[in-house]
């Protein structure tokens, strides 16, 4: 299979695609700052092809994509995403808007950018990270949770509607995982989980092309539970630090 990761010169990303490589598959990656690879991991790994491209750059991202698929892609990551870091009470309306553009706009173009290698040929996989943050708006991440929220949002809609091209969408809502981007973070991170974990489970999920995968359970069962109760409850409880995990 040829498949293309954004954001993948670190975390979950480059941790898909070393299995997919291990697996003899070709893997294209890209990333803002090709510095971050290893080139010890370059060397091990002749099917890895990586492009130097912000995902915001549509044009840049098309002409990687283009390059790499040949014409043809079976599978588009999109990985590459960005939070607010540390919490303050008052939001950096500035970061608000680069964390929300860059979490959605980032993944429509690595769509765009893969879905005309896919349709044609009617099949491929579109696949988006997203967040258990996602399915609620959780107080101290607005514009983290916002984006993550419209990226569930759209590959539900997705799902349905590229079916009859062949095309599968899976969108996959992680907790928290040891990454470069959770360890920004200044809570506390219930069932954190190691960015090996968590590339199995993912994987996995992948390979049975599981429409939305929400992991580790015990996060999903909470999440639930908060998108389940009523608001007026919901707010209450967030507002009183009881499920707040910034404390």
């Amino acid at each position: 299979m040829k498949i293309f990761i954004t954001g993948g010169t670190t975390g979950i990303g480059l941790g898909l695609a070393e299995e997919y490589l291990k697996a003899g598959h070709s893997v294209g990656i890209c990333g803002r700052n090709l510095d971050k690879l290893n080139p010890d991991f370059v060397k091990k790994y002749p099917k890895l092809k990586s492009y130097q491209v912000d995902v915001l750059n549509l044009e840049g991202l098309k002409k990687a994509v283009d390059e790499f698929s040949g014409g043809k892609l079976d599978m588009m990551i999109a990985n590459a995403g960005v939070s607010e870091g540390k919490t303050s009470k008052i939001p950096d309306f500035d970061v608000t808007r680069m964390v929300f553009t860059t979490n959605t706009l980032g993944v429509i173009n690595a769509f765009e950018a893969g879905m005309k290698h896919m349709f044609p040929h009617k099949s491929g996989h579109l696949v988006a990270v997203s967040s258990v943050a996602g399915l609620v708006g959780l107080p101290w991440a607005g514009a983290y949770s916002a984006s993550k929220s419209a990226v569930l949002k759209l590959c539900e809609s997705y799902a349905v509607s590229f079916k009859k091209y062949g095309v599968d969408v899976t969108v996959i809502a992680p907790g928290f995982i040891d990454t470069p981007l959770t360890r920004k973070n200044n809570f506390k991170m219930p069932w954190l989980m190691s960015a090996d974990q968590a590339v199995v489970k993912i994987k996995r999920a992948l390979d049975r092309k599981t429409v939305l995968f929400v992991f580790p359970w015990q996060m999903k069962i909470l999440m639930t539970i908060l998108e389940k109760m009523p608001r007026s409850l919901y707010r209450f409880l967030m507002g009183f630090n009881l499920v707040n995990y910034s404390d």
